[in-house]
């Protein structure tokens, strides 16, 4: 079971979790030393934990990271995408990238794509991808959706948040037919270094409302629910909170929406025809299944 951004937060309390359950697990986060201290920790008490250094913002450190994790993990039961992050002011990445876009929902598209045929190989894997009630207040900027005009935290993050969901909608379509399901989830207001480090009105109410948040532990639930649980098996296609089917926003259900912007997400991704091949082949077998 492979969860990103295990560093903190959310993503440790689930990796600490499906450790104990058994699982062996690969962690993906910052080369902060945190993930590999976490890894060793687990090591201790007899899991086996593997820890994978990168920065998920660049899309360089996705797919060199994809290769160690195929390299390692020739088969993969479950994908947690969790790495996220809210950024006050505006930042790009080294490949000119605004760095929420890139590291919120651009990471997830792109590693979820390497990582397809580790996740064909499972007789019944769960791609899980944590998204947020924030989502109700996104919109795509089709326009600008590196949002070079008139950048606020808030708008770029809602964008992420809902660009994960048209993902985590049109990738169930086109894996129906396959032993692949995928959900996604918001985990609620969670008390973890989310926004930390940031500046402006948007941080001030971040740390404001911190002491009205869940612990990671609760926070963690829904997505080890999703993960592990016997109940959801084959369910696919979903939206949870607090373990429980959740209704999404209309522009997350549009059909139309979800197709455009995989579109938009492979062309900002840069997505060869080897990577995609994955995917074009799965999704053509089970169209001609159903």
């Amino acid at each position: 079971m492979l969860v990103t951004g295990a560093s903190s937060g959310i993503g440790r309390e689930t990796a600490r979790a499906l450790a104990r359950a058994g699982a062996t697990v690969l962690t993906v986060s910052r080369p902060s030393g945190e993930g590999e201290a976490l890894a060793a920790q687990l090591r201790q008490t007899g899991a086996e934990v593997h820890f994978f250094p990168a920065d998920l913002s660049s899309l360089a450190e996705v797919r060199r990271v994809a290769r160690a994790l195929r390299a390692r993990a020739p088969r993969l039961d479950v994908l947690v995408n969790n790495a996220g992050a809210f950024f006050s002011e505006r930042q790009t990445t080294a490949e000119g990238l605004e760095r929420t876009l890139a590291l919120n929902h651009l990471s997830v598209f792109l590693l979820t794509h390497l990582l397809l045929e580790p996740l064909l190989a499972s007789p019944a894997a769960r791609v899980v991808t944590v998204s947020s009630q924030a989502e109700r207040l996104g919109r795509v900027h089709w326009d600008d959706p590196m949002l070079r005009r008139g950048y606020n935290g808030w708008k770029a993050y809602s964008q992420s948040k809902l660009g994960n969901l048209l993902f985590s909608y049109e990738l169930a379509r086109r894996l129906a037919g396959t032993a692949v399901s995928v959900n996604a989830l918001h985990p609620g207001g969670v008390a973890t270094g989310f926004g930390s480090g940031n500046r402006g009105v948007g941080a001030l109410l971040l740390k404001l409302a911190r002491p009205l948040f869940k612990s990671p532990e609760e926070g963690a639930k829904t997505v080890i629910y999703l993960a592990a649980s016997p109940e959801v098996a084959g369910i696919s296609g979903r939206y949870f909170a607090d373990c429980r089917p959740a209704s999404s926003s209309w522009r997350s259900r549009d059909p139309e929406l979800q197709a455009r912007f995989w579109r938009l997400s492979e062309a900002l991704v840069g997505l060869g025809d080897e990577e995609a091949a994955a995917l074009r082949r799965v999704s053509q077998a089970a169209g001609a299944a159903r």
